[in-house]
């Protein structure tokens, strides 16, 4: 039996993921901004589920959760980082309380996690970290470029933590979902007030298919959701998890793409460096 820290259970991928821990019998520490929208699963597991009301973007309260959690539950093997959502529009339309919300939530809020739960893992000798990416950390679309920063973002900070936290024994995955059949693109998607003159553009095409529901996502939540946790169980712990043929596609080519226009500038990058002549006479 694993004891579980989630952030962001209300919907989603986090209410999937505590509904199946639970059913398999692991004990969950549950946070969301209305712990009564878990009642149901508290009433039907008691003591298995403990829960916390945390926005993450009060970080003075999330450290406060976090050691209550461990405090109550004395260990906990895995933290999921999951709360997040995206903000829709063009980057000129988006206000600047929706520019900070979204880098607040998704970028900062996650990485107070990480630093409030870190002292804790090393001290009991080890844990997992599981931190919600998605594919959109990899490629980027039009109208959805600050989502696409906090997503890049995050992927940056903990490709650099996870060789500071490895010698604790503390190993972490980047999960990369495709897009999914959950309330992230519906409840948990901030739309920008629309300016016409992004109408005809490729932001104003991908708002039109979306409200038109033009885009149909392939990935099943509830087999993402076990990828997740089967994750957990392998050693070393695959520093991406990427989930969904259609986001195996995108950052395929993606990568593919960059390493293309990479190899292409090899002659400009390195005669960048120093003439050895002239660095030794330096």
């Amino acid at each position: 039996m694993k004891t579980w820290f989630i952030t962001g259970t209300s919907s989603g991928f986090g209410r999937i993921m505590v509904e199946k821990l639970l059913e398999k019998g692991d004990r969950v520490a549950a946070t969301l901004r209305k712990p009564e929208m878990l009642e149901d699963l508290k009433q039907q597991y008691a003591n298995q589920l403990w829960v916390e009301a945390l926005d993450v973007t009060d970080t003075v309260r999330l450290r406060k959760v976090v050691d209550k959690a461990f405090a109550d539950l004395s260990r906990i093997d895995v933290v999921v980082s999951n709360a997040g959502y995206a903000v829709f529009g063009a980057a000129e339309e988006l206000t600047d309380d929706q520019i900070r919300r979204e880098i607040d939530t998704n970028l900062i809020g996650s990485i107070q996690l990480t630093r409030a739960v870190l002292p804790y893992l090393r001290h009991q000798g080890g844990g997992r970290i599981l931190q919600l990416s998605s594919m959109g950390g990899q490629i980027s679309l039009p109208a959805l470029s600050l989502y696409h920063a906090t997503k890049w973002g995050i992927e940056g900070f903990f490709e650099s933590i996870i060789a500071e936290t490895a010698p604790f024994g503390i190993e972490i995955t980047l999960v990369e979902p495709a897009g999914a059949n959950t309330n992230f693109g519906h409840g948990s998607m901030d739309v920008s007030p629309p300016m016409n003159v992004y109408n005809e553009t490729p932001a104003g095409m991908i708002r039109t298919a979306r409200t038109n529901g033009g885009y149909q996502p392939t990935l099943d939540p509830k087999k993402a959701v076990q990828a997740m946790i089967d994750s957990v169980g392998l050693s070393p712990a695959p520093r991406r998890l990427l989930l969904g043929g259609q986001g195996y596609d995108l950052v395929h080519q993606a990568l593919q793409e960059r390493l293309t226009a990479l190899e292409a500038q090899k002659d400009i990058a390195f005669a960048a460096d120093y003439d050895t002549k002239t660095k030794e006479s330096v």
